[in-house]
């Protein structure tokens, strides 16, 4: 399951369509980064300049060119070396980056240095994401820098710099049929994972154990790596958001929080699931939990072409707030608490964020001082949580240290929205049954 090469050549149109006139765009792929000593963590592409070639190797440039005639795509890219190929694997080098990515021209990077200051003289405009790579920021001006130098001679440097992340990313915030069948497939990858803990959860094994069962759910299905960092949090550990440590041994009584998603062709799933260890809520587990699912559901409904982005955000911050107020965790009338924003002691994050290519992926959530109107394909996820701090002294001893969120990712339709991760169990009765079976 790729995404075509017609679709990658027609991302970069649709880039060019938008430049201005005479005008280049310059696009850095990843590096390799040292993990110790000599050995690298494992590379992963640049999403903008994965999302524009699907070419996956380290140490290349793209070069879009409109209007050029003798090609407007061109890529930098290493060239064939049997020598390094034999240690680090195959390249495609120049020849196969024209054949297999559709480049119009490609050369060896180790020339770029020559060839690309050609390209850029003449041009007025540069558009490229200046500050994010600082090594090849000095590049590009030095590139620059050279056409200045020669003025006299009557080169033509370019006299403007523009942002690339403005037009490339609210491109990326679109999702094409292609994507979202993607993303499906990681959502299924992913929800598999989250049952297979569930079933396999029991008091006495350890967070990083239910973690192995994870990652193995993801590798055995063609999803090598995560695409963020593994949070399994038992007990009090699923009040920690950012909880990844995973080397608690969990306990009866305990609830355990899973946030975990796979990375399945460059594109990112996201789900959360709350559910106690031992297969049986208890009364207070099973009264926020059924808050925050409440919430969670509220939620979902928002969101569909014509409402706003933070419409969600608010109706999760709602249910909860009343919910708290009538289990007696906050007091007062649900208005003024939400101006106060004192649910923040409980439900302290956002109910999502856009997904794609970059767990937390790349799109504006305001365009000028509003929030963004939702529109067809744009995919996001859906994640309320209540999080009750074990030393949090106003509220009764029952509540403490009890952390449950519910996580799932959602793409825009043409009249609603559709979850893609809607194959794990969140219901209490689901996760018991469940739960149950799998102990019998």
């Amino acid at each position: 399951m790729k995404i075509s090469k017609k679709e990658f050549a027609r991302r970069r149109k649709n880039l060019m369509a938008q430049m201005e006139p005479d005008s280049i765009a310059i696009v850095p792929a990843a590096r390799e980064t040292i993990r110790n000593r000599d050995v690298d963590y494992p590379f992963r592409q640049d999403s903008d300049f994965y999302y524009l070639t699907g070419f996956a190797e380290p140490d290349a440039v793209l070069v879009l060119l409109p209007g050029r005639k003798h090609g407007q795509y061109i890529l930098f890219c290493r060239d064939r070396d049997p020598t390094m190929e034999l240690w680090n694997g195959y390249r495609a080098g120049p020849e196969g980056a024209t054949v297999d990515y559709a480049a119009d021209d490609a050369f060896p990077v180790s020339d770029i240095d020559d060839i690309l200051p050609g390209l850029i003289e003449g041009r007025e405009r540069v558009y490229y994401a200046m500050g994010r790579h600082a090594e090849f920021d000095r590049k590009v001006m030095k590139w620059v820098n050279v056409i200045r130098s020669q003025v006299r001679t009557g080169a033509h440097p370019p006299g403007e710099f523009l942002d690339l992340d403005h037009l490339l990313h609210d491109l990326r915030l679109y999702k094409s049929a292609a994507e979202v069948r993607v993303m499906k497939k990681a959502g299924q990858i992913s929800a598999a994972a989250h049952v297979r803990a569930m079933q396999l959860c029991k008091p006495g094994v350890a967070e990083y154990q239910l973690e192995a069962e994870i990652q193995h759910e993801f590798g055995r299905n063609g999803a090598r790596f995560a695409a963020y960092n593994s949070i399994v949090g038992a007990g009090k550990n699923g009040c920690i958001l950012h909880y990844t440590e995973n080397r608690d041994v969990i306990k009866d009584g305990d609830l355990v929080l899973i946030d975990a998603g796979c990375e399945l062709e460059h594109y990112a799933a996201d789900i959360t699931r709350t559910f106690p260890a031992n297969g049986k809520f208890s009364k207070e587990q099973k009264a926020l939990y059924e808050l925050v699912l409440k919430a969670q559901l509220a939620a979902i409904k928002t969101i569909k072409p014509g409402n706003h982005w933070n419409q969600s955000h608010d109706a999760t911050v709602k249910v909860i707030t009343k919910g708290l107020v009538e289990l007696g965790l906050l007091k007062g009338t649900v208005s003024k608490l939400i101006e106060k924003e004192a649910y923040k002691d409980f439900y302290m994050h956002r109910a999502g964020h856009w997904l794609g290519m970059d767990v937390h992926d790349v799109g504006d959530y305001k365009v000028g001082d509003e929030w963004r109107v939702l529109e067809e394909g744009m995919a996001m996820t859906v994640e309320p949580g209540i999080y009750v701090a074990t030393d949090n002294k106003k509220v009764a001893k029952k509540w403490r240290g009890i952390g449950i969120r519910i996580e799932d990712d959602v793409v825009v339709t043409k009249d609603g929205c559709e979850v893609l991760t809607k194959d794990v169990p969140k219901t209490v009765k689901e996760i018991e049954v469940l739960m149950n079976e799998s102990a019998a």
